[in-house]
């Protein structure tokens, strides 16, 4: 009876190792890296947002992977503080599970961090997405103001 109860436990143990060995979803990761270049940027970390962009990434009014840096880091120099609270995400999943276009709005806020954030902008956003070596990159994005036409 003992061995048959510790055959089926190790069988459970089994089983639940291999599932947790699969690899991820596609949708999955791409949450995933999504999630991880918003805490970079609540971290102060530019360097580590970027690792997720495209070297040809494109933006709005033509602005490249570069301008996108410069961007990010002048915002937090004016924000030391920075919070990014994000709608929920649509992702549509291109058919071969390689490119997806993300929509989502985005508050932004950030100050000095003493009391409540100084400064605030709701934009809604689009983002390209593709894998590249396993890594999902975002290779274009364009954002408006929340309700703008």
């Amino acid at each position: 009876m003992i061995r048959t109860v510790l055959n089926c436990m190790l069988c459970a143990v089994i089983v639940l190792s291999m599932a947790a060995c699969g690899r991820e979803l596609p949708e999955q990761r791409l949450r995933q890296t999504i999630a991880a270049m918003q805490e970079a940027v609540e971290k102060g970390a530019p360097k580590n947002f970027m690792e997720s962009v495209a070297e040809d990434f494109v933006g709005n009014g033509g602005l490249d992977r570069a301008g996108l840096e410069r961007l990010l880091k002048g915002q937090l120099l004016l924000n030391p503080n920075v919070t990014v609270q994000t709608g929920p995400l649509s992702v549509e999943m291109g058919a071969d599970d390689a490119t997806a276009t993300v929509r989502l709005s985005v508050l932004l806020a950030g100050g000095s961090g003493r009391f409540v954030p100084e400064r605030g902008d709701m934009q809604e956003l689009v983002s390209g997405w593709r894998e590249e070596d396993g890594q999902w990159r975002l290779y274009s994005a364009s954002w408006k103001p929340v309700g703008a036409d």
